[in-house]
């Protein structure tokens, strides 16, 4: 179940009254404005709006790659803000799977030394890491890749590389930021078959930021972002919410 009414219990992220603020100079610009969110474990979100209205900045929160202004996130019991340092390091590696536009990958490194960066930091052995390694290369397709270089992959490959990095230490949560924005029509459909895949069949949780609307349809709700305020609405095509839509 997703709610954005704040009304919602026990979820697996529960976020509560929360702003983001930033200064330009002398001036305070309210990115996000008391939002609240509820999101059961296995739901597939995606989130729209126009560009500057909170949507990387939302995930960014959720990620705990930034603080907000105020208000709390609790993401699988843990309130994000009351973590810093190594504690919130290591919950990031334990919860967190991103997955960006631009795949971020190391150039002087393959496929699978890529994929198994993430693992260096856990106390897996070295087979038991390759074995990891392995398997998320195989559920994205590309098993026989791994010793390629990202100059030797195409765009799509590289961003399955990257999903594959993203899921290696099998995290709670996917935060997906424009994850097709970079690619052609085929490859995406390709990218958003393996996003929908781990939700559907290994129930992972999703956040997709996306401008694209052939990827908001993959997922189980949409929810638009705009000024700041998070509202849900029924994926009808015209891809804009108002308080009178919620009401319909």
């Amino acid at each position: 179940m997703v709610r954005v009414d704040g009304k919602g219990t026990g979820a697996l992220v529960e976020i509560r009254s929360l702003d983001k603020k930033y200064r330009r100079g002398g001036e305070e610009i309210d990115v996000l404005r008391g939002l609240n969110l509820d999101v059961d474990q296995g739901e597939f979100i995606a989130f729209m709006g126009p560009s500057g209205s909170g949507k990387t900045t939302l995930l960014n929160l959720m990620g705990g790659l930034d603080v907000p202004t105020a208000g709390t996130i609790r993401v699988a019991g843990d309130e994000i803000g009351a973590l810093s340092g190594r504690r919130l390091a290591a919950w990031r590696a334990r919860h967190i799977g991103f997955i960006f536009q631009m795949y971020n990958l190391i150039p002087v490194l393959t496929a699978f030394q890529n994929v198994q960066l993430p693992l260096l930091l856990t106390g897996l052995s070295k087979s038991e890491r390759g074995d990891h390694v392995e398997a998320a290369l195989d559920l994205v397709g590309l098993a026989d890749r791994r010793h390629h270089y990202p100059r030797q992959l195409s765009g799509g490959q590289e961003q399955r590389v990257a999903i594959a990095r993203a899921i290696v230490a099998d995290p709670t949560i996917l935060l997906c930021d424009e994850p097709t924005g970079d690619l052609d029509r085929a490859s995406g459909d390709e990218i958003l078959d393996i996003i929908s895949r781990l939700s559907r069949e290994f129930k992972k949780t999703i956040f997709l930021v996306t401008h694209d609307p052939v990827a908001a349809e993959r997922a189980g709700t949409l929810l638009h972002l705009d000024k700041g305020t998070l509202l849900e609405c029924a994926a009808d095509g015209r891809f804009a919410c108002t308080p009178e839509d919620r009401a319909r």
